[in-house]
């Protein structure tokens, strides 16, 4: 993991031509009273500019591939969806992780440093690293943390990842406290999500830390820290897009730009959970009821191009200028959602999913009422399996989350984290064999560079130790 200091400043922003950063970084320092240098403020929005292309570039169709999201159908993605993959498959994600957003947010926090600005700034960026450190861990599992980034050090040590979830906790902590600070905010426009709205971030963190105590099955500081996470939809973890070309939503480049919908279609097993028509590519897999109405939610997601669906381009959640998810107010719903059920039953669990069914709601109206009881019975709405009323209802919130999360790499998440509870996971078949994909394989580039990579190498098909 050798990388050189001089191209360290300005990689993100020389990397990254598929956004129009002039535009995303314009009028940065017009504001004379704040106290961040222009250099800090350039470096943090290259940084949040590699987070979003590491979070919801070409990392979510992988994931999507391996979590029965999308279909590869020709080259490289093609190879993806056949399990076929290589160490050097995923050396870009590898590198949007350490080089794009790893490098990049130490720099910004040692100019920072040295020029006594702290607290809501020093959040931002440890945020952000948090974000980016978490999907590693996630989806290779054993990562270089403490000594990643570090120029001097061209062979960074492998932590566990158990090891490495902890420490994040810890960054997160650090990051709430610092936000909390009341002082130190970026100047404006620097900061790419929120601009500098600390109570933002501060709901940011909280979920993330959420998210990651998820991940490793602890249900109650998951459900603590979400129901201090992000509390509306505005407050969500997005991109940011526009409506020139280069600063697109990247998955509108990928399938209307790169005219990549050749290559990679959503899934029909995804589709038909959306689809009552006729024409639904697995009927009888509708996921919708008397008390759900999926129609607006399908033409949000999806738009058939040929005798295949691609994400929606033209007016809903791919179009060219809208915002991307990295983690949003309905993840953090849902949860609540889960974790209330897991630990307090399912009452508890069936009010947090009316809660944010009200949310879905909102979005898309009159087409969700609220449950009960009843339709969890068997034979209810909710339970056409003859499940038990609780593994019904969990099946219910990992269903929701399998759908809603579209475009995150959580998905994959969930789809490893639940494949013990036999009632109630999403029931994927693998693309080809038996088995589902597990982790990332360790990139080529860093094999290669690294005398410290793990050895023996693991398998793709190796879980990581959290889901083991």
């Amino acid at each position: 993991m050798k990388i050189k200091l001089k191209n360290i400043l300005f990689i993100s922003i020389l990397s990254f031509f598929i956004f129009s950063c002039e535009s995303l970084v314009e009028d940065l320092n017009d504001n004379p009273n704040r106290q961040t240098s222009s250099t800090y403020d350039l470096v943090l929005s290259g940084t949040q500019l590699g987070n979003m292309v590491l979070q919801t570039g070409e990392i979510t169709r992988k994931t999507g591939i391996f979590s029965g999201q999308y279909n590869g159908i020709d080259r490289s993605h093609l190879l993806y969806n056949n399990y076929n993959v290589t160490a050097s498959t995923f050396n870009a994600e590898w590198n949007n992780v350490y080089a794009d957003v790893i490098v990049n947010s130490r720099v910004a926090e040692q100019i920072a440093i040295d020029n006594n600005i702290g607290g809501i700034t020093l959040g931002i960026i440890k945020v952000v690293r948090a974000s980016a450190f978490g999907t590693a861990a996630s989806l290779w599992g054993d990562i270089p943390y403490d000594e990643s980034g570090v120029p001097e050090i061209e062979n960074p040590a492998f932590e566990n990842q158990i090891d490495v979830y902890n420490k994040i906790q810890l960054l997160l902590d650090e990051a709430i406290s610092d936000l909390s600070s009341g002082i130190g905010r970026p100047s404006q426009g620097a900061d790419l999500h929120f601009d500098g709205n600390p109570v933002s971030w501060i709901e940011v963190a909280n979920s993330l830390k959420a998210r990651y105590y998820l991940h490793q099955k602890d249900y109650v500081n998951a459900l603590s820290y979400a129901e201090a996470g992000i509390s509306s939809n505005e407050n969500s973890f997005v991109s940011i897009h526009g409506n020139a070309d280069a600063s697109a939503n990247l998955t509108y480049q990928f399938f209307e730009q790169s005219t990549r919908g050749s290559d990679v279609v959503v899934s029909d097993f995804l589709v038909s959970l959306l689809d009552d028509s006729s024409s639904s590519p697995i009927v009888g897999n509708y996921t919708g009821n008397s008390k759900s109405n999926e129609s607006h939610r399908f033409n949000y997601f999806f738009r058939s191009s040929g005798a295949s669906y691609i994400p929606q381009t033209i007016n809903g959640f791919a179009q060219i200028d809208a915002s991307s998810p990295i983690l949003t107010y309905a993840e953090n719903l849902l949860i609540i959602a889960e974790s209330q059920l897991r630990l307090n039953g399912f009452d508890n669990g069936l009010s947090a999913l009316n809660n944010y069914r009200s949310f879905l709601n909102s979005l898309f109206p009159n087409s969700y009422q609220p449950l009960n009881e009843t339709d969890f019975q068997t034979g209810g709405v909710e339970n056409n399996d003859n499940l038990n009323p609780t593994d019904a209802l969990l099946k219910e919130i990992l269903e929701e989350k399998y759908i809603m999360l579209f475009g995150t790499t959580e998905v994959f998440s969930d789809i490893r984290r639940t494949l013990s509870d036999v009632n109630s996971k999403v029931n994927l078949t693998p693309n080809t064999g038996t088995e589902l994909p597990q982790r990332f394989l360790y990139p080529q580039s860093e094999i290669d560079r690294n005398s410290n990579a793990p050895n023996p190498i693991p398998g793709f098909f190796e879980p990581t130790q959290i889901n083991k």
